[in-house]
């Protein structure tokens, strides 16, 4: 099958009745018609990209195959790549194409990016909302890419190269390649998004204990104000008590770490995407992973001073809240057998600990 025949009566005849009144120009083709024939295309894209954004992949008659959809996938991101490198060239140096050689460049393109979307909808909801969501959002960017570098075309002198247009070009065959790298599977997909997670995670823990052990003013490194001289204003600086309440904090974020490094290692060793119920159960995990990293941002923004002590309890209960989320979904998960539940004992005590902690240092805010 190929990959347009699914397009046949969908979404794409917005596509193709756009393109198609590029073949109705004349011969002749100046450089007006062929700016114009780049805003069709353009907005032939727009139309495609709109369409993956919004739609979703439906399960499909036939078995969902996964050698034959990633075999495909990658041969039409090849052929994007190919076509905009074929589109680059014909507006990098004069004469321009002529009449004929434009629309077919056009068509060429608007094949290759409608092949590019209708593979990425042959990848049913049943194999995992993480994997779908990487395949989707891989797709976006080349169509993204292929949408700049036509606009960087139209407002470029047509028939000459420029760096803007080489860089756009480039964009279009990074994001090509990079369905090479994708997960194969929902396990995979879930592997992929919490290592993300828990590097940004990571960055904030180490952005905070930076700023702890700077000393006292933890906006010593900028610039003093040339009017006001020295900055004596103590709202720039941690009190006794501030500090007593940000180890506990640290404890919180150090516990989020943990967390997110435990659930890694075991969906690494024990996570599989055989089953309806363990595609949904990885799903799961990652979606409820996924609040870590902006609780974690937002406690650590508010304990930089002037502390207000109950914003930091309040932002403190809502991670210990999506802690102790992550932690139950992961016990009552395959990924989790006995042997492991040790570890999410331990980290939802700590979580408790710190939590307390942090109740007992804000008690006279209420």
């Amino acid at each position: 099958m190929q990959p347009t025949s699914s397009c046949a009566g969908s979404w794409c005849d917005v596509v193709q009745a756009t393109g198609s009144r590029a073949g109705e120009r004349g011969a002749a083709l100046g450089s007006m018609e062929a700016r114009e024939l780049l805003q069709e295309l353009c907005s032939s894209l727009r139309a495609v990209l709109a369409r993956v954004r919004e739609g979703e992949p439906g399960e499909g008659r036939e078995p969902f195959e996964p050698p034959r959809f990633w075999d495909a996938l990658g041969q039409t991101f090849k052929e994007a790549s190919q076509e905009a490198t074929k589109l680059s060239l014909a507006f990098s140096r004069p004469p321009l194409p002529s009449a004929e050689n434009c629309r077919k460049l056009s068509e060429d393109v608007q094949n290759a990016i409608l092949a590019v979307a209708t593979v990425y909808y042959w990848l049913p909801k049943g194999q995992g909302t993480t994997l779908r969501k990487m395949v989707r959002d891989a797709t976006t960017e080349v169509l993204e890419g292929m949408i700049q570098l036509t606009e960087t075309i139209l407002i470029s002198p047509l028939g000459s190269s420029s760096q803007e247009q080489l860089i756009s070009t480039g964009g279009v065959w990074e994001a090509c390649e990079q369905v090479s790298s994708l997960p194969r599977d929902n396990q995979a997909a879930v592997v992929s998004a919490l290592s993300a997670f828990l590097g940004v995670v990571k960055d904030a823990l180490e952005e905070m204990e930076n700023a702890l052990v700077e000393g006292q003013d933890p906006y010593s490194d900028i610039i003093e104000d040339e009017e006001l001289g020295f900055r004596g204003n103590r709202d720039t600086y941690w009190s006794e008590a501030d500090r007593k309440l940000l180890s506990s904090c640290m404890g919180l974020m150090k516990a989020s770490k943990a967390c997110l490094k435990k659930v890694l290692s075991v969906v690494k060793a024990y996570g599989k995407a055989d089953s309806p119920e363990q595609i949904a159960q990885l799903d799961d995990l990652a979606d409820i992973a996924n609040e870590i990293s902006p609780s974690v941002d937002e406690l650590a923004l508010s304990m930089y001073p002037p502390m207000n002590h109950l914003a930091v309890r309040l932002n403190a209960a809502k991670l210990a809240s999506v802690l102790k989320k992550v932690l139950e979904i992961t016990k009552t998960s395959h990924v989790c057998p006995p042997s492991e539940e040790g570890w999410v004992q331990f980290l939802s005590g700590a979580v408790d600990h710190n939590m307390d902690k942090i109740k007992n240092f804000t008690q006279g805010e209420l």
